[in-house]
């Protein structure tokens, strides 16, 4: 693991081929309104995501860091700066554009887990295959990779409300992942999870992003699961700082 004071600068003796960047961030600024006054959130970001990598964006509530995911996926768009991702530049593309790679090429993971509670593991993963346009002849074989992949097989017919905690965050990793999505985002994920629980997730993303050769960028404040990163970016006030 590393910690970098800014990723825009020097990252030290590794220098990857540029064809190992999966998605650029250069100068973003953004800026919300407030009770009448402008608040500055993000202020001149740089950042570089690499293929095959888990990264990990550090801080606070109110540093920044779920406002950079969102314009990371494409939820939200720049006042300030470009976003380019995988040659797409999603700063400059329209809700639609950007609704389209979001379902086919990105991941997402959220703290509150976002399964359906009538549908079973199963039937959540399969959503997500028949979202993203895959052929109706892989929604089975993939759904139950995914879930094996995750350590959910056998429960792959249970609802969520018949999952613990741990069981449902591991099903919203499955459904994330089984449109093959390069870039895969997660939001506190083990926000919601007691500390082993936390640990037995982050485990869960080293193996997807191994077996799947994907890219993981994730949100959190939880300096406990920080040893599994290969790089964590430290944010505060809106900038990336030192540890």
């Amino acid at each position: 693991m590393d910690i970098f004071q800014s990723p825009s600068g020097d990252e030290g003796e590794r220098k990857p081929a540029e064809d190992d960047t999966i998605l650029a961030v250069t100068g973003v600024e953004r800026s919300f309104v407030a009770n009448g006054a402008r608040l500055d959130v993000l202020k001149g970001i740089n950042l570089t995501l690499r293929r095959k990598q888990l990264v990990m964006l550090r801080g606070r509530s109110g540093s920044g860091k779920t406002t950079l995911l969102n314009l990371i996926g494409g939820l939200d768009v720049p006042d300030r700066g470009s976003i380019v991702f995988s040659g797409k530049p999603l700063h400059e593309w329209n809700d639609e554009q950007r609704t389209e790679v979001r379902r086919k090429e990105i991941g997402f993971i959220f703290q509150s887990f976002a399964l359906l509670p009538l549908l079973s593991a199963y039937e959540n993963v399969e959503l997500s295959l028949r979202l993203a346009g895959a052929p109706r002849a892989t929604w089975k074989e993939r759904a139950e990779f995914c879930l094996e992949l995750v350590g959910l097989r056998r429960r792959m017919f249970h609802r969520p409300f018949e999952l613990s905690g741990g069981e449902q965050q591991r099903v919203a990793i499955a459904k994330a992942i089984a449109h093959r999505p390069p870039l895969l985002l997660a939001d506190e994920p083990t926000a919601e999870l007691d500390s082993q629980m936390g640990a037995q997730i982050m485990t869960v993303f080293r193996h997807v992003m191994e077996t799947e050769q994907m890219t993981i960028c994730m949100t959190t404040h939880d300096p406990t699961i920080m040893e599994v990163a290969d790089h964590v970016f430290e944010m505060a006030d809106g900038k990336f700082v030192s540890a």
